[in-house]
């Protein structure tokens, strides 16, 4: 089996696990124990995981970053808490019509409460224009919510511009940079007043993310989600998962220092599928942005191919035809469609997720398997064709 859905989740690093295993057994005290030092030496290997990802992205004080289960309840938490602390001073938040569900169903939810929202559209790349951010901003606008990359398209967003367009009008930014975050670089000095982040997506462990909250600001306040304890500055209540935040933590450390080798080596593996690919099919279409893309993401239509037949027809690859938060769903991948594309080119789009498991033979190999998948849909389809006619 050939695995490329990295998109989707990672697989833990070893190096990580080996991180992980002391505080599942030896070392499991509570970070909140304050009375003894079995909970003294849990709350030091949190603090080692929280001082580690501020630096990885670029924060002052690691108590910038809040712990959360994952990016899901951080992007819930940014939306939802900056909107109904700041109700008093607004009602209106903005996104683009490309971010995750879990970006876009809390600004659903803040419509039902009374807020207002609006979806900027994106161009044939995935893109927004600044200008366009600009223009939807009202004076009761609270929040805009700009991913830095796109998880099914690979697509950039122009976080710094974006940023310079909400604080010139007085808005906070927020950015979902769980696709992002080591294997771009990723600062918080691109302007952004929230990040939300998650280590699944970085070969850390399943179940842990984190907010970054940017200090200083009088309008960043949040309102809680849960309530129940004073853990996480009050923000985010219970008992925190020691051994995943240090996998989160060890694993945020190696995809940075790695990030930009392992990234030259994704993009030449990508460039080498592409090219092999076009080489050997016709009508095959590059959905999202050309250069300014996540180095692993591939998002293909192949024309005359229905993308669910063949990703059924590659049962030794791991590929996917759109966000693993989705695919459960029958509806086509709303990424694609507000690419404006086809209804034909967004039915016939898988999504390739190259990552560090991935070898060239790899590369190869699948290229041969899609390329020979390709010519049978098409020649079955073309038959098919041909009977219904003389029928």
């Amino acid at each position: 089996m050939i695995y490329l859905d990295h998109h989707a989740t990672t697989p833990t690093d070893p190096r990580v696990l080996e991180a992980m295993l002391p505080y599942f057994d030896r070392e499991f005290g509570n970070a909140a124990s304050r009375t003894h030092a079995f909970g003294w030496r849990a709350e030091a290997a949190v603090e080692v995981a929280r001082e580690a990802i501020a630096r990885a992205i670029g924060a002052s004080d690691p108590r910038e970053i809040v712990f959360t289960s994952g990016a899901t309840e951080s992007n819930n938490l940014a939306l939802l808490g900056i909107a109904r602390a700041g109700r008093s001073r607004g009602d209106h938040v903005v996104a683009l019509a490309t971010e995750h569900s879990s970006v876009l169903e809390p600004c659903e939810a803040l419509v039902r409460e009374g807020f207002s929202a609006t979806i900027l559209p994106v161009d044939r790349d995935g893109r927004v224009e600044p200008d366009a951010v600009a223009a939807a901003i009202t004076p009761r606008t609270l929040l805009v919510s700009a991913g830095w990359a796109n998880g099914e398209i690979g697509t950039l967003q122009p976080i710094a511009a974006i940023a310079h367009a909400c604080h010139e009008r007085g808005v906070l930014l927020h950015s979902d940079a769980a696709q992002a975050l080591g294997k771009v670089p990723v600062s918080v000095d691109a302007g952004v007043d929230l990040l939300s982040l998650t280590a699944h997506k970085l070969y850390g462990p399943k179940g842990v993310g984190a907010l970054w909250v940017r200090p200083g600001r009088p309008r960043v306040r949040i309102e809680p989600l849960f309530f129940g304890g004073g853990h996480e500055h009050g923000l985010r209540p219970g008992t925190l998962p020691v051994p995943l935040i240090v996998g989160f933590g060890r694993a945020v450390e190696i995809a940075v220092a790695e990030c930009e080798v392992e990234a030259a080596r994704l993009l030449a593996l990508r460039e080498r599928l592409l090219a092999r690919l076009h080489d050997a099919l016709s009508g095959v279409t590059l959905n999202g942005h050309a250069s300014a893309r996540l180095p692993g993401n591939l998002n293909l239509g192949f024309a005359d191919v229905e993308a669910d037949a063949l990703v059924a027809s590659l049962r030794d690859v791991a590929l996917s035809t759109g966000s693993a938060c989705s695919s459960a769903r029958p509806e086509p991948s709303h990424v694609l469609v507000a690419l404006g594309l086809p209804d034909a080119t967004v039915r016939s789009s898988i999504r390739i997720g190259l990552g560090r498991t991935t070898t060239t033979e790899q590369i190869d190999v699948v290229a041969e398997r899609i390329v020979a998948a390709v010519r049978s849909l098409r020649a079955a389809r073309s038959s098919g064709v041909r009977a219904a006619t003389r029928a």
